[in-house]
């Protein structure tokens, strides 16, 4: 039997060696060349691969091919055959001398092509068998492998070219056509490449030595075959510019690169490109000579180079350095020979001679992309990059092209010009160009499910990204079919649900939610008639009931834009798993959904009730698949198929009608009969009956030749030649026979992959793995309660062998509606048809079958395979993202233009609410949240149950405090002690040992955590002790700003003339003085430290002293007891010396006194002076000796005690040994040698720790002479100081007169301008309060006008009579006598000159000749009103008045206010005087201190200034700096430098930007003077003359405005009424509120008062009940056995406390079981009593 993928071979070798280049035979010399081009067209009933949409094939005409070749045909071939044999693999070509040997051969014709039919790949039918080649037809794809490597060429700008597992498709981006090329291999297509041209492109195959077909374009002929590039498959081709070279570069394992001269099928050049992965090879453009590959983890530089054995490929391997190293999957060769490539943290890369020259990034070391760069292309002078995070980016060529670091880094910081960001959750893998004039469109090809068109030109015209296409990204890991129509569903893990009418070749509708998916079922007609409804499942265990409907026919399209052909609507959602749904099916009635899991567990719900759960079953493995038993079986069974070998088979579950029970905790079905299956591997013994079937026929077949030669040789020879032929055949059957294949059974069970019902109990599976290349056909065993089904192993008893399946096994199996025809996908992506007989699921006849590679061979595993509802249709799903479309062979003719009909939409569902969907992938699952309310549940019953005892005990206790006050109230001789009231002490005595216990282990558990939490509280107080208020200040940021602000920007010397001293930097005598004594303490602390230091120096000397007279001591008497010559010498004592206990000299004793006393006397008594000194003298010396010696036997009064002791001891032992002298014994003598190695030992112990001593006191004496010289050396430092402080405060002391007379000065001065201030504010507040005042006083005076006039009414015809009485100006009487006649004159003048508004008006307008009389009212005069204006005219020359004084006394301030002014400027010009004076005689003081000399020790390491590497003689030119101060200058340097480049920077932009905006300005300017010209001309066409037209606007009256104000006044006027009238309401309201709560508080207190009342009444009932005689009585029987009771009540409670304690501490544990409520027994249950 021939292999399905070898089927393009059938012809033989013989007839393909003479068919492959077999030009076209037909004549061209009746035909023209445009009926050549006709035949080309796509036909409707041919049997040619090469299929179109609306089409089926196309053919290719014998007279197509009418080109003449040279030659015949025959020569040709054998002279292209004998080329291409020779052509082999080979690093160069062979050398010339050979090729000059050879024959000339002769060249390809350019116009050879071979034939598409006998080059392409065809489905393998079995031989013999009635199956048609077209059993299975491609109708339409519906994928996109958009992960795949250069997946997306463009031929022209209509036709777009990828590759779909075996097929190539030709895309029609107008019309959504689509044209297939198969493979030639049928083994899978590797890689594509187009032509520079577009004429020609490459289809690089996979499979064992695959070839690269060169096809031409338009006619799609293949055109040249190139053979032995690489092993296993191709990776990329590319062509050079031109177009006359191919690059390829090959696969696993060989990574060949080869370039050909393709036109002549020839290899030029082969090497191994790399050991890893390659991903790329491209020439460089401007040099045909150059080459780049790149791959993972490298990139490689090759170039054509001439050696001496021939031409050669030489690669340089790009090194990374300090560069980390990355996969490159973008580059571009400039034209310079430099490469720019990507990186997977998203920066460019410049290549330079192999090694990197600069890595660039954008501003603030952000990368170019976020994520790897997949493509960088040059166009038109800009670098243009794709990266993974769905953004292009353009680059300016010249920058990069002259980019190089700048420091060690080795990064440069460039912006892009430009940047689109195509959409979210966008991965751009590659991107082309489509050669539209005037536009600059690009194809980007998605890796997540896309084709887009996109707008690169960035103008104000730039069109939005298109999205042209959208495909699945990833594998396909659903399929289902609509029941009904021509419709499928299919779902990923790119977490989309989409619709396809597959008929109309027509993509409907997509849903996304937040999970990917991973199981899908069409739910069946009895449960949805009308086939709208599909349920999915999804990744985290959700499950969600999706509606299709047709949006078309809703009702309302309220809001639409654009109406689609179809729309999906979540209908409900439950979630029962918590791991991947991986299988969904109905029961065969639609009754019940069982649902799957990797979880292990299978899932049921009741259909009817609204998906209502009936419960869950868990499985031993992962569920991979599940089905329902057919109709045809007697009852409705679950078959559950399990990864991991189990296959289990569950009956129909019950479903109960009555309510559901709340008191269930779980919604697991434990009492289910299961079924169950181990499947234990048996291809090892099927393996060995196979081979004992072979041998056994082997065996028939020598017997036969056996027999056959027997008779032969008894014929010739007799007997003895048959003995001897039997003789030698039994040697030879001894010497052949081998050992049997052994039984071997897997240790890891292998993966079932799918399986299907075959009758009652008994079904097929297909297994992967080591079992792989049969189907097993297995039954159920018996059900077995007690089985363990983990140990449980079981065979099938019976197998199909399917051809070449050992490592391809099938993946998924459907059936037809007949199921005559068994449809499997296998995991090598091919399609295999199995022919049956019908209804025949025992597969008793599986001989024929058809098959035919589709997906991807090497990851296109079918995952999904279906029939249409009618079986005219066969839907294919694989992991390679493709789905293909098939038309099944049927002997009807399918109708044209068929399409599915979507279903209509329900009534009312456009206004069904959407159910809440859940996107958290920790929500609770259905079980999961049962067992949480149950838990919850169970929670709060034992709360209530402890609320209820803890109630009952606090009654108790209640009860219990009551009957204690009850005691104490009794007589003391008749009281219970305490102790009495318990009933049994031991209990007591138990419950505090328990809780003591219960105390201490909760102490060790929680001992950790303790500590920990009181670490962490100990840390945070002590951080917030530390933490600052929040209006705290850094000392550091305040000194900081300070000295900014006096320093920064003024860094002149203290000898510059300009130098203006700060106020902190200010000196004067009381500062230096007080600075002097700091300086004295300071020393003088010093100095009594060192002090300090000697004295306790001499204190341990002293120590010492004494320590090594007890040790000479002790050495002494230690020498005493052994030979002298074991002696060691024994260290000199030190001494103190006088001088170094000067105060020794004034103490004294008796015999002092008495010394003195007689060299007194003998003064006296005149002695000669000479011998009068020699006595002083003698007597100081002895004084001194005295002094040391009692000194010395003060300190060593101790020790010489101590050495006492032990040298009476010593000396006492000997006399007792005296009494007589025998010789030794041994063991005497044994001890006497022993003691005298003690004591050499302690002697030089001893001696050595004298020594020890002495040193250590030298050495801390050598310290302290060190301290000292520092001491020294400070002091006299200190000292020169001293000397300049002293003449600073000379000369200050000189300057202080002077200078506090001018501080004085400017003291007073700033206060006198601080007064004058104060002043003015104080002015100018009056000002203002008499401003307001007049403003007061004249809005008096029109009110009081208004009010007159509204007295008068509107026809009073005395109205103007009555107003001139109230506007007569008359001259008043004083009001105060005391005023003069100054005061009079005052007024009078100034009530003339003051004159109201009113009465001027007044005075214009009553011009009349006669002189009214305003003293007599007139006649018909109202008299009161009259009255009133007399009244009011008082009022009014009142106000008047008062406004007179106001003014005045405005004007008065106003003056104060100018005065005061003028003396402030006045005060303040003396006071920037006295200031400058001030500060100059600061300056002169700093000067005189500057010329002062100070001292400043240096060290020569501190000395930077040399000349000739020398110290000069002459330092008067140098300045001396502190280190920190030197290096600030320095840093200040760099920071004045890089500000300066900045700045530069800066400063060009803008000189940029300024000659833009120049330029811009210039074009308005020109825009607006052609628009005003324009608008002048318009003027004039239409007015005749230029108008100002915002004149005109101004002029017209906007009626719309006018209406609209109208409109605003009475919605104004209503809405005032409106709230009014409810202001009303509300205080109504409020008032009847007021009442309503005034007479609740009166009940209120009411009540109070009754309850007071009833508590004394109770209180006094209670008192009288208890005074009834039973005080005096003895214990009653009924308080006995309350007694009893209350201490048996107790007992069971501390009983269910603990019981209590220990559930709630088993709850708490993690992994603790959940148990019952602990019900307490019905005995020891009882009621509160009254007691």
């Amino acid at each position: 039997m021939k292999e399905p993928d070898d089927q393009d071979t059938d012809g033989g070798k013989s007839d393909r060696s003479k068919s492959d280049r077999r030009p076209s035979q037909g004549s061209s010399k009746s035909e023209p060349r445009s009926a050549v081009k006709e035949d080309y067209k796509f036909l409707e009933n041919t049997t040619d691969e090469t299929v179109t949409e609306g089409e089926e094939s196309y053919l290719e005409d014998d007279d197509s091919y009418t080109e003449h070749l040279e030659g015949s045909s025959s020569s040709l071939q054998e002279d292209y055959a004998e080329s291409v044999g020779e052509s082999r693999y080979m690093e160069t070509p062979a050398p010339a001398a050979e090729e000059a040997e050879e024959k000339v051969k002769k060249k390809i014709s350019e116009t050879f092509f071979y034939y598409y039919t006998q080059l392409v790949s065809t489905p393998f039918v079995t031989p013999d068998s009635n199956i048609p080649l077209d059993l299975l037809t491609l109708v339409h794809s519906f994928g996109y492998d958009c992960r795949k490597r250069a997946n997306l060429q463009l031929l022209d700008n209509n036709t777009v070219l990828y590759v779909a597992g075996n097929q190539l498709i030709l895309l029609n981006l107008k019309t959504k056509e689509q044209i297939y090329l198969r493979s030639s291999s049928g083994t899978g297509i590797g890689v594509i490449g187009v032509h520079p041209d577009k004429t020609y492109f490459t289809v690089a195959e996979k499979g064992f030595s695959p070839k690269i077909v060169v096809y031409e374009y338009p006619s799609l002929r293949p055109y040249r075959i190139l053979r032995d590039g690489t092993d296993l498959g191709y990776a990329y081709v590319d062509f050079n510019y031109n177009g006359t070279l191919l690059a390829s570069v090959g696969g696993n394992p060989d990574h060949t690169l080869t370039i050909w001269n393709w036109k002549e099928e020839q290899p030029i050049l082969r090497t191994k490109a790399f050991s890893q992965e390659v991903f790329k090879v491209t020439f460089n453009p401007e040099d045909d000579e150059q080459l780049t590959t790149s791959g993972s983890g490298h990139i490689k530089f090759w170039e054509m180079a001439l050696t001496f054995t021939g031409l050669k490929l030489q690669g340089l391997l790009g090194r990374f350095g300090k560069t980390a190293t990355t996969d490159i999957e973008g580059y571009m060769e400039l034209p310079d020979g430099k490469v720019l490539s990507g990186s997977e943290w998203g920066n460019m890369l410049v290549w330079e001679a192999g090694l990197i020259k600069v890595e660039l990034c954008r501003a603030a070391r952000k990368s170019c992309h976020q994520g790897p760069i997949n493509q960088i292309v040059l166009d038109e002078g800009e670098v243009i990059t794709v990266g993974s995070d769905g953004c292009i980016r353009i680059w300016d060529f010249e920058t990069i092209d002259t980019a190089d670091s700048i420091d060690d880094t080795g990064l440069l910081e460039i912006e892009p010009i430009n940047e689109l960001q195509v959409d979210k959750n966008v991965k751009l893998f590659s991107m082309i160009k489509m050669n539209e004039t005037g536009h600059n469109f690009w194809l980007a090809q998605d890796a997540s499910g896309a084709i887009w068109k996109l707008d690169l030109s960035f103008s104000n015209i730039t069109q939005d990204p298109e999205c042209l296409f959208s495909f699945h990204s990833g594998a396909i890991e659903a399929l289902a079919l609509s029941p009904l129509t021509y419709l499928m569903a299919t779902t990923a893990l790119d977490c989309s649900v989409r619709i396809y009418d597959f008929a109309s070749k027509t993509p409907l509708a997509q849903m996304r939610f937040k999970q990917g998916g991973t199981a899908l079922a069409w739910v069946p007609l009895l449960v949805s008639y009308t086939g709208a409804q599909i349920i999915a499942g999804f990744e985290d265990g959700v499950v969600r009931i999706l509606e299709l409907y047709d949006p078309k026919k809703l009702t309302v399209f309220a809001g639409r834009k654009r109406i689609l052909d179809a729309e999906i609507r979540l209908k409900q959602v439950f979630k029962p798993h918590t791991a991947h749904v991986t299988a969904l099916a109905y029961e065969r009635d639609g009754e019940i959904l069982a649902t799957g899991s990797k979880d292990q567990t299978v899932f049921f719900f009741e259909v009817e009730k609204g998906y209502k759960p009936i419960g869950y079953i868990t499985t031993p493995g992962p569920v991979c698949q599940l089905l329902w038993s057919p109709s045809s079986h007697p009852e409705s069974t679950l078959l559950i198929i399990c990864e991991n070998g189990y296959v289990l088979e569950a009956p129909l579950p019950t479903i109960e009608e009555e309510e559901e029970d709340h008191d269930v905790v779980s919604y697991e079905i434990k009492d289910m009969s299961i079924k169950c299956f181990h499947f234990s591997s048996v291809k090892s013994k099927i393996l060995r009956l196979i081979e004992l079937e072979k041998r056994k026929k082997k065996k028939e077949l020598r017997e036969k030749e056996k027999e056959e030669r027997r008779k032969q040789l008894a014929a010739e020879m007799g007997e003895d030649g048959e003995k001897e032929l039997q003789g030698k055949e039994e040697e030879k059957e001894e010497e052949e026979e081998e050992p049997l294949p052994q039984i071997f059974i897997p240790s890891t069970p292998c993966h079932i992959l799918c399986g299907f019902y075959s009758g009652p109990g008994k079904f097929w599976v297909s297994l992967g793995g080591y079992d792989a290349g049969f189907l097993y056909h297995c039954a159920f065993p018996p059900y077995d309660k007690s089985r363990d089904i983990k140990e449980q192993r079981d065979e099938p008893f019976d197998f199909r062998f399917l051809q070449d399946t050992e490592d391809n096994p099938i993946q998924a199996i459907t059936f037809s509606i007949n199921q005559d025809v068994m449809f499997c996908g296998m995991k090598n992506g091919a399609i295999r048809v199995y022919i049956l007989s019908q209804n025949d699921l025992s597969l008793t006849n599986m001989a024929d079958y058809w098959h035919f590679n589709m997906h991807d061979n090497n990851y296109g595993c079918v995952k999904g395979i279906s029939a249409s509802f009618d079986d005219r249709f066969l839907v294919t799903t694989g992991a390679d993202s493709n789905i293909f479309v098939f038309n099944v062979f049927s002997e009807f003719e399918l109708k044209k233009a068929t399409k599915a009909k979507v279903p209509s939409p329900r009534f009312g569902i456009e206004t069904e609410p959407l159910p809440k969907d859940i996107e958290d992938p920790k929500t609770y699952s259905i079980e999961n949240a049962r067992r949480k309310r149950e838990h919850d549940k169970l929670m709060k019953e034992v709360e209530e149950i402890k609320a209820g005892k803890r109630e009952q005990l606090k009654a108790l206790r209640t009860e219990f405090w009551k009957l204690l006050e009850m005691n104490e109230e009794l007589p003391k001789h008749m009281q219970f002690k305490r102790t009495d009231f318990d009933v049994d002490s031991k209990i007591r005595a138990e419950i505090d040992r328990k809780t003591v216990y219960k105390i201490q282990q909760v102490e060790k558990e929680l001992g950790w955590e303790k500590e920990k939490h009181r670490i962490g509280l100990m840390k945070l107080q002590n951080r917030y002790k530390s933490k600052p208020d929040d209006d705290y200040e850094d000392p550091k940021d305040v000194q900081a700003i300070k000295e900014a602000q006096l320093c920064m920007g003024d860094f002149n010397l203290k000898t510059a003339s300009d130098y203006k001293i700060p106020e902190h930097m200010r000196i004067n005598a009381a500062k230096k003085e007080e600075e002097l004594g700091h300086l004295d303490s300071l020393a003088h602390s010093k100095k009594m430290h060192m002090n300090k230091c000697i004295l306790s120096l001499r204190d341990l000397k002293v120590a010492v002293i004494e320590e090594i007279q007890c040790l000479v001591q002790e050495v002494k008497n230690i020498q005493s007891t052994l030979h002298i010559s074991k002696h060691v010498p024994i260290p000199q004592i030190p001494q103190i010396h006088p001088e170094e206990v000067p105060e020794k000299r004034f103490q004294y004793d008796e015999e002092t006194l008495l010394v003195f006393k007689r060299q007194q006397m003998k003064s006296r008594a005149g002695k000669d002076p000479e011998v009068e000194c020699a006595g002083s003298s003698g007597s100081a010396g002895g004084f001194l000796r005295i002094s040391s010696g009692k000194d010395g036997d003060l300190t060593t009064r101790d020790s010489l005690s101590r050495s006492s002791k032990a040298s009476s001891f010593g000396l006492e032992v000997p006399k007792l040994l005296e009494f007589e002298r025998a010789d030794p014994t041994e063991v005497e003598l044994e001890v006497m040698k022993r003691d005298e190695i003690k004591h050499m030992y302690m002697q030089q112990y001893l001696t050595n720790r004298i020594k020890e001593l002495i040193v250590t006191f030298d050495a801390e004496l050598r310290l302290l002479r060190h301290q000292k010289l520092k001491l020294d050396t400070q002091m006299k430092l200190s000292d020169l100081h001293h000397v300049t402080l002293f003449q600073e405060i000379l000369l200050l002391k000189n300057f202080e007169k002077q200078e506090n007379i001018l501080q004085e000065r400017v003291n007073s001065l700033d206060k006198e301008e601080q007064d004058l201030q104060w002043k003015i504010n104080e002015t100018l507040k009056e000002m203002e309060e008499k401003k307001n005042e007049v403003a007061r006083l004249q809005d008096q005076e029109k009110a009081l006008y208004a009010g007159f006039q509204a007295a008068l009414g509107e026809n009073n015809k005395f109205a103007n009579f009555l107003m001139k009485v109230l506007k007569k100006r008359i001259k008043r009487s004083k009001k105060k006598e005391v005023e003069g006649d100054a005061d009079e004159d005052e007024d009078s003048d100034e009530s003339s000159e003051e004159e109201s508004s009113l009465e001027s008006d007044e005075d214009e307008s009553g011009s009349e000749d006669e002189v009214f009389d305003d003293s007599i009212c007139p006649t018909n005069c109202d008299t009161g009103l009259f009255e009133l204006a007399l009244q009011l005219r008082e009022k009014r020359l009142d106000i008047e008045e008062a406004l007179v004084e106001e003014k005045k006394t405005i004007d008065n301030l106003k003056k104060e206010y100018d005065t005061m002014s003028k003396k402030v400027k006045i005060v303040g010009t003396n006071l920037n005087a006295a200031e400058e004076a001030l500060e100059a005689y600061q300056r002169e003081k700093q000067q005189r201190l500057n010329e002062l000399l100070v001292v400043i020790p240096l060290k020569l390491h501190q000395i930077e200034y040399v000349v000739f590497g020398e110290i000069p003689t002459d330092l008067s030119g140098t300045l001396v700096f502190s280190n920190h101060s030197l290096g600030r200058l320095q840093e200040r340097i760099v920071q004045l430098q890089e500000e300066n480049s900045k700045q530069q920077k800066l400063n060009k932009e803008c000189r940029e930007r300024r000659k833009q905006l120049i330029r811009e300005k210039r074009e308005m300017a020109k825009n607006i003077n052609q628009m005003e010209e324009t608008v002048r001309q318009l003027m004039i066409s239409k007015f005749g003359r230029v108008i100002n037209l915002e004149a005109l606007q101004t002029l017209s009256v906007n009626t719309t405005l006018e209406e609209l104000k109208i409109k605003k006044l009475r919605k104004e006027l209503s809405n005032a009424k409106e709230m009014k009238m409810w202001e009303e309401k509300i205080a109504q309201m409020r008032w009847e509120l007021m009442m309503k709560t005034k007479e609740h508080t009166k009940k209120l207190h009411q009540m109070n008062d009754l309850c007071i009342e009833k508590k004394k009444l109770d209180s006094r009932l209670n008192t009288l009940q208890n005074q009834q005689g039973n005080a005096f009585q003895g214990p009653r029987k009924a308080d006995i056995v309350a007694r009893e009771k209350v201490t048996e009540l107790i007992q069971v409670q501390a009983e269910r406390i603990s019981a209590l304690k220990k559930e709630i501490a088993l709850l708490r544990k993690k992994g603790g079981f959940i148990l019952p409520p602990i019900q307490p027994p019905q005995e020891n249950q009882m009621k509160p009593m009254d007691l």
